[in-house]
């Protein structure tokens, strides 16, 4: 995925090999943690007792995913699901050029509105569409492959 014009990658900047590490230490943690194996204990700087710290499997999940990019060294950008975004980053998110975003939306592939006389899109349906169109592509692959076998 391309980076939104708008991001700023890691606070300005990409890991450095310290965060990737920590990110890789934190990531083991937090895996042993979710399998059970250890507790989370956290300590705030200055703070000399640890807080115990129980995670849900959603936040487990969501925090490794995050950890995983980050330690292999990749700009990361959190998207809140609600947020309206523009065409240009709708289109870096699905890594296709702002003119095809702009036809696919006037063929009503995704909703959209007008905030003045620029087109806005939900996030929410940036995601439905990009995980509709993979459905498609995996089925259109699979369909390729299966015609492919007789061949050999």
């Amino acid at each position: 995925m391309t980076l939104p014009a708008h991001a700023e990658p890691f606070g300005g900047r990409m890991p450095s090999a310290d965060d990737r590490h920590m990110a890789n230490q934190l990531r083991q943690i937090l895996a042993a943690q979710k399998a059970g194996e250890a507790t989370l204990r956290v300590r705030a700087p200055g703070d000399p007792s640890p807080v115990e710290v129980n995670l849900t499997p959603a936040m487990s999940d969501l925090f490794l995913e995050l950890l995983r990019h980050v330690g292999s060294g990749h700009a990361v950008t959190l998207v809140p699901i609600q947020e309206l975004l523009t065409t240009q980053q709708a289109a870096d998110l699905l890594n296709v050029s702002r003119p095809h975003l702009i036809k696919l939306l006037e063929q009503g592939a995704m909703p959209y509105s007008f905030v003045g006389r620029h087109r806005r899109i939900k996030a929410q349906d940036v995601f439905d569409y990009k995980a509709k169109r993979d459905v498609e592509r995996t089925e259109a692959l699979d369909a390729l492959m299966a015609g492919d076998s007789d061949l050999i």
